[in-house]
């Protein structure tokens, strides 16, 4: 099955966020940031479309969330947010569909 292509904006990067958190309260509080910023994927695993200014700002709630020596967030940059990365992506099984996201400014 084909995947729906993307919108395209600008100035705007895609990250794939996943993380690994030991205590349940904190791992709740990133979930709910990460689910703010970005598309729910898989268990810890979120696609966020984010500009620098928002990328900071997750990054920086994100250390103020996390115990440092117990637990991981790893943020991967895959590139301009308005590039179609579904050609470079396969799902396997159940069907994904990204969600179409709007930016209120």
């Amino acid at each position: 099955m084909e995947m729906p292509s993307r919108s395209v904006r600008t100035n705007r990067r895609l990250y794939l966020c996943t993380y690994d958190v030991s205590d349940d309260k904190r791992r709740t509080r990133l979930f709910e940031l990460l689910k703010d910023h970005g598309d729910h994927v898989q268990f810890s695993v979120f696609l966020c479309e984010l500009s620098d200014s928002e990328y900071a700002r997750l990054v920086s709630l994100s250390r103020e969330i996390l115990n440092q020596a117990e637990d991981q967030l790893l943020l991967l940059n895959l590139g301009d947010a308005g590039l179609d990365f579904t050609n470079h992506f396969q799902c396997i099984g159940k069907v994904w569909t990204p969600q179409v996201r709007c930016h209120i400014i």
